[in-house]
């Protein structure tokens, strides 16, 4: 496999499974300055649902937000908006 930033946000996301959302979440910030990833929805998307998991609500609807701003894909921002209302209830 090559090395890129997808690959590298996709490990998160399996670090983040086997080690605990704490662990993959490091990760993911590690990615935060990425050029490639500047405008990838699944960044802000990966990064809410490990701040969910973590019961940090209030960033995660922020995270969640920040995805529906860069999907064009209307289901994806359906399920954004959607997880970002349920961070933000329970926050």
């Amino acid at each position: 496999m090559t090395p890129s930033p997808v690959v590298e946000l996709n490990r998160a996301v399996a670090v983040g499974m086997a080690e605990g959302p704490a662990a993959g979440l490091a990760l993911v910030e590690a990615l935060a300055g990425e050029p490639a990833l500047k405008r990838y929805h699944l960044l802000p998307g990966v990064r809410g649902d490990l701040l969910a998991k973590l019961g940090r609500h209030r960033e995660a609807a922020e995270a969640f937000e920040s995805a529906v701003a860069l999907t064009q894909n209307a289901r994806e921002r359906a399920l954004m908006q959607e997880r970002a209302g349920k961070e933000r209830a329970a926050g």
